[in-house]
């Protein structure tokens, strides 16, 4: 939850000391120099709310919070799993905006742009911890997902779903693949919209797409094949064992 600070213009995460205002509380707006009644932004476009909020308008900003904030914790959460972790690291995008608007070119959409810079800050905290990408490709996460598989389970490969068994082979992909394919294929950001979030040519991010499916295909089929040859050799020494 990504909070402003009344004295100071800048934006805490709740677990600061000072005394913050929660950009989702607003029931209207008492900000000194406020020139819209009732403050309600909600039909104001992006650009509009970002030159408002380079005024310290902070409930403009708390708009552009709401609007984004929801889908950009589900786009860091393909990456991370942890969900603390994740809106730890929603609130730091968000830091980064706010301290970063007066360099956003209003030319261009604002969405691309703060997505630019959580998927970046997502990929760099990963790459820092150097720890492997875990992958959640669906928004449940029950409570009992990492107890163990049940060790009477005949096979226990039966206990894994989809989303885990595609999340395996992605975690196999180069980074850079990895990335766009779930921008475009699970986020189903356009390649517009991908190519000004991370900097490349439309043109690039068509041939990392086709070239990170192809991979992705190929790790599936040899996953598939190897599931089979263990299969097949699991029931073969059970007849052997058998006597059959």
């Amino acid at each position: 939850m990504t909070t402003i600070s009344k004295t100071d213009t800048t934006i805490r995460p709740l677990r600061s000391e000072s005394v913050d205002i929660d950009v989702r509380d607003f029931e209207g707006c008492d900000f000194e120099g406020c020139d819209f009644e009732g403050c309600d932004f909600e039909g104001f476009s992006d650009s509009r709310l970002v030159e408002l909020s380079r005024d310290e308008n902070h409930e403009a900003f708390g708009e552009l919070v709401r609007r984004y904030e929801g889908r950009l914790m589900r786009v860091i959460s393909r990456f991370i799993l942890d969900q603390d972790l994740v809106e730890d690291l929603a609130q730091d995008v968000f830091l980064r905006v706010y301290r970063r608007l007066e360099l956003f070119d209003a030319s261009r959409r604002f969405g691309p742009w703060l997505f630019q810079i959580g998927v970046n800050l997502t990929l760099d905290h990963l790459r820092k911890t150097q720890r492997r990408i875990r992958w959640t490709l669906f928004s449940q996460r029950n409570s009992d997902q990492s107890q163990s598989i049940d060790p009477a389970t005949d096979d226990p490969r039966q206990q894994l779903d989809l989303a885990q068994e595609v999340r395996a082979v992605l975690d196999h992909l180069p980074e850079k693949y990895r990335t766009v394919l779930v921008l475009r294929d699970l986020e189903n950001f356009s390649t517009a919209e991908i190519a000004a979030i991370l900097n490349r040519k439309e043109a690039t991010i068509r041939w990392r797409l086709a070239e990170a499916r192809s991979k992705f295909q190929k790790l599936w089929v040899a996953k598939q094949n190897r599931e089979t040859v263990s299969n097949g050799s699991e029931a073969e020494a059970n007849e052997l064992s058998s006597g059959t």
